[in-house]
């Protein structure tokens, strides 16, 4: 059974700082790409960073490049999003996911997602 949990997230200032991590569980983690989305009220979820299975790619949307660094650890079967200089656009919940299109219990594995973890910015 594919699981995504996710934690790290609460209340921060604005420049604050935040490290959300995700647990993956029942597929091959070491060999699957990953991504962080979040999605902020009415509002479409949207694709904040991927990592490649190795950690030797990575990619970030333009409204976080600099600020946010998406890492791993394939032993802990972990990727960590690193969020500093936070905004108050930032707020949103924060979700992992796999970026596979294998079919793990019948299901694709993109198609699983954890409950996410909220991150909100304000003074």
């Amino acid at each position: 059974q594919v699981q995504l949990v996710e934690s790290g997230g609460g209340f921060v200032q604005p420049g604050g700082s935040l490290r959300l991590s995700c647990v993956a569980s029942g597929f091959t983690f070491g060999t699957t790409a990953m991504r962080w989305f979040r999605q902020a009220p009415g509002k479409e979820r949207e694709l904040v960073a991927r990592i490649s299975s190795t950690s030797v790619s990575t990619n970030y949307a333009d409204s976080v490049k600099g600020r946010i660094t998406i890492s791993r650890d394939n032993a802990k079967n972990t990727v960590y999003l690193q969020m500093n200089s936070l905004k108050p656009e930032d707020t949103a919940v924060y979700y992992c996911n796999a970026d596979s299109s294998r079919v793990v219990g019948g299901i694709l594995l993109y198609a699983y997602w954890g409950q996410g973890t909220q991150v909100t910015v304000s003074s």
